[in-house]
């Protein structure tokens, strides 16, 4: 398999999301002596896309990143510069990611990115941006880092699919600011574990003038944390992580100058087991909560099976990736995704769309794609996709209308979809 880079870097496993890196293989036009000799590292990568739905819409609906239709896309143009640490003996590392691109809307922290980007098509992130001390077995993080949630992630590379699930999107935190310890007793097991300041902020606190104040509600101090079981030949490997803080309960729905507070909480299960050579199979599972979400749920779905004024969502994707040869790869992923309470799937979010509430239903989705390698550095990833949604009763008269098949300004009619997108990822 020389001059092929390894399927891993796309068949993302239960990992921390800074693993899922650039394979070693590629070459990287950007390094130095210079930095080499001092430990750093430079490398990037550049993702073009286009993908469009065949109603003719503008916009794909929930379907992100790559949200609108018959546009092409630089999705992402990422740098990074990083200092790993050394193995054995004590050192300082670090690491610094830049996103360029249409993608820079989904990773934004609160009082961070916000500040200087003011175009809703193109901006640039810093999705992460940390130091760190110890070993590559025992170790501290502190800074601005990408979760240890869920299994999809946020740079391109380190993803199968052009699209993502929808429990990636709308279930799961994309980044944290805070210290998280990180403990390798052995090749089987890591621990990882600490305190942030809640889900995509930097340094954004919760509103004083809340509807509903409780001791510590004016705190978002969160726990994150992971662990994660491999098998001794590597075969296998289960991870187990959750984020659990308050939250600013209260979106753009109904009310958004009444402040509510509560704690969320998500859990997220990632087991992988790697059959033959060949075949690797993936299963993925989110389950969340949010307290005191009352400002944000509409009165249809207040009592959708739980506790009045609170919101869940759930779902279970599987993946399924076979290597025909070494240099095309197929990829399967089915999911199902519960929006319990219209909290959290909504139009995109640039596509200028009055918003009532979100969804509340059952969202359905089937992928089918390639990864064509090209030599070490190129990929190339064609997807077909179709979704649908099941409503729960009350959408109608919310005057939301449907997920799929809208203009830009005006509500969906259409309860599926049928999509195809393409993207190229270029390593340098």
């Amino acid at each position: 398999r020389a001059g092929v880079p390894d399927e891993d870097v796309y068949q993302y496993r239960a990992a921390a999301p800074q693993e899922a890196a650039i394979e070693e293989g590629s070459t990287r036009y950007l390094e130095t002596e210079f930095l080499l000799n001092r430990g750093i590292e430079t490398y990037g990568f550049i993702e073009v896309g286009i993908g469009a739905n065949a109603w003719g819409a503008d916009w794909n609906g929930p379907i992100t990143f790559n949200d609108r239709a018959w546009q092409g896309q630089m999705n992402q143009l990422y740098l990074i510069n990083e200092r790993i640490l050394k193995e054995d003996q004590l050192s300082l590392g670090g690491r610094v990611d830049l996103l360029y691109g249409t993608d820079f809307l989904y990773t934004v922290a609160g009082g961070l990115d916000t500040e200087w980007n003011s175009n809703r098509y193109y901006g640039l992130a810093m999705p992460q941006l940390y130091g760190e001390v110890g070993t590559q077995a025992l170790n501290i993080k502190f800074g601005h880092f990408y979760t240890l949630i869920g299994y999809e992630v946020v740079p391109a590379i380190g993803n199968f699919f052009y699209t993502h699930a929808y429990t990636m999107q709308y279930g799961e935190p994309f980044t944290h600011t805070g210290v998280l310890a990180t403990w390798n007793p052995n090749d089987q097991l890591s621990i990882i574990g600490g305190i942030t300041n809640g889900w995509d902020n930097w340094d954004v606190g919760l509103p004083t003038n809340q509807a509903n104040p409780f001791p510590g509600s004016t705190s978002n101090a969160s726990f994150l944390g992971a662990v994660t079981f491999s098998s001794s030949d590597g075969s296998q490997a289960l991870t187990l992580a959750n984020s659990s803080g308050n939250e600013f309960a209260t979106a753009s729905f109904v009310n958004p100058t009444s402040a509510y507070v509560g704690n969320r909480t998500v859990t997220s299960i990632v087991y992988s087991n790697e059959f033959t050579d060949k075949l690797t199979y993936v299963y993925q599972s989110d389950l969340g909560y949010q307290a005191y979400a009352g400002g944000d749920i509409p009165v249809y779905y207040e009592t959708q099976g739980q506790q009045p004024g609170s919101a869940y969502w759930y779902g279970v994707n599987q993946y399924l990736f076979y290597n025909f040869t070494d240099y095309l790869i197929g990829g399967l992923r089915l999911e199902w995704f519960r929006d319990n309470n219209g909290t959290r799937v909504q139009y995109g979010l640039r596509d200028g769309s009055p918003e009532a509430t979100g969804f509340a239903g059952n969202f359905w989705a089937m992928t089918w794609g390639l990864n064509y390698l090209v030599g070490n550095n190129l990929v190339i990833r064609p997807e077909l996709r179709y979704d649908w949604f099941s409503q729960d009763l009350g959408n109608a008269a919310l005057g939301v209308g449907l997920p799929f098949g809208k203009t830009a300004g005006g509500l969906g009619t259409q309860s599926d979809q049928f999509y195809g997108g393409c993207d190229i990822i270029w390593q340098f």
